[in-house]
């Protein structure tokens, strides 16, 4: 048995006869498995044409060792189960694949001490890169620290004193065009329901939310301005305080999609439907968000794009260490569904 299986590892096919059969240098073969740029199109493709030819494996722990890389990027995120982090994360994973990096996935569910010791078991682990979504009161100092180990890339754009990469949505426009259209179908008395109170991005919408209201002559009631977890229990919570006051919203600019979710579902347990009695809009478009009944209207950010061009900047880092920084902003767009569908008396001049 012992014989049958040393004879098995002799067979085994080598990088050298995978060069040897493309006709190209031990070298080239390497490079070529890894996508260099240098190597043409037309090698790389005879190369990975005499790979499955062979039956070869690449050994990418070997390579590891030659190029002193991982292959491998950090994404840690605050929570998984919030579908917009589930397709932001599936969107870097699939960026990553296309250069056949791997992707580590951390959680930190909002707990700043978690995210210490995630972020250094990922640097343990020698990763090539890391994509963070920090947790709020993360300081600027501590961010510095990561990136003097590792390329770091943010998702937010809130920490502008820092020379680091970042990709974020545009909070403040896109939440301005949500609170605008509620506006122009006649409500006066709009909520602004979820996010922790002290989220960055939470602040940018807010100040959204404010810009439309001053714009239109309209109070800001901090009485229908409530901070939630980002939890559909959060929102479900929260509307169901707000229509208690003592002069109810008409309807509800939300946090996120989720938080929309649970605002819906607040409703219709006072027996007030969403769509018909109460304007409901959120933020993120979740692919879940045109399946709800009603169909929620939300500000679609494209969280899988935002994690591709996440990733993109990260790949872009790690080939050019010393390329100038780079923040990105996503675009936004309104997509109008039926959770907006209620209109009150004439809209404002």
């Amino acid at each position: 048995m012992a014989r049958k299986e040393n004879k098995r590892r002799r067979s085994k096919v080598t990088l050298q006869d995978v060069a040897d059969a493309a006709s190209v240098s031990i070298a080239t073969a390497s490079l070529a498995l890894q996508g260099n740029p240098r190597i043409s199109e037309p090698t790389r493709r005879r190369v990975l044409a005499t790979v499955e030819l062979l039956g070869y494996v690449y050994n990418r722990r070997a390579a590891s060792l030659r190029t002193q890389r991982s292959y491998t990027v950090a994404f840690i995120i605050n929570d998984l189960a919030n579908p917009f982090n589930a397709e932001l994360t599936a969107g870097a994973e699939a960026q990553l694949a296309l250069e056949d990096f791997g992707l580590l996935l951390g959680t930190a569910t909002h707990d700043y001490d978690k995210q210490l010791r995630v972020v250094k078991t990922m640097l343990e682990r020698d990763v090539d890169g890391l994509i963070l979504s920090p947790v709020t009161g993360t300081e600027p100092n501590t961010l510095q620290k990561i990136a003097d180990f590792c390329p770091l890339v943010l998702t937010t754009q809130h920490y502008r004193d820092l020379e680091l990469d970042s990709v974020d949505m545009d909070n403040e426009n896109g939440t301005a065009r949500a609170v605008e259209h509620l506006v122009q179908q006649g409500h006066k008395r709009i909520a602004f329901v979820g996010g922790p109170v002290e989220s960055p991005s939470r602040q940018s919408r807010l100040r959204g939310y404010r810009r439309v209201l001053e714009k239109y002559g309209i109070a800001f009631d901090p009485a229908i301005c409530r901070e939630t977890s980002v939890t559909r229990r959060g929102g479900f919570n929260a509307v169901s305080q707000i229509i208690n006051t003592a002069e109810p919203p008409t309807a509800a600019f939300c946090y996120c999609d989720v938080n929309a979710f649970g605002v819906m579902l607040g409703l219709r347990a006072a027996g007030i439907e969403a769509g018909k009695d109460f304007a409901v809009v959120g933020f993120d478009n979740v692919v879940e968000a045109s399946l709800w009944q009603p169909s929620l209207t939300t500000v679609a950010t494209d969280p899988t794009a935002l994690g591709a061009q996440a990733a993109k900047l990260m790949l872009q880092r790690i080939a050019e260490p010393d390329m100038p920084v780079q923040r990105v902003i996503m675009p936004s767009q309104l997509i109008i569904r039926d959770s907006s569908a209620t209109l009150v008396s004439a809209a404002p001049n």
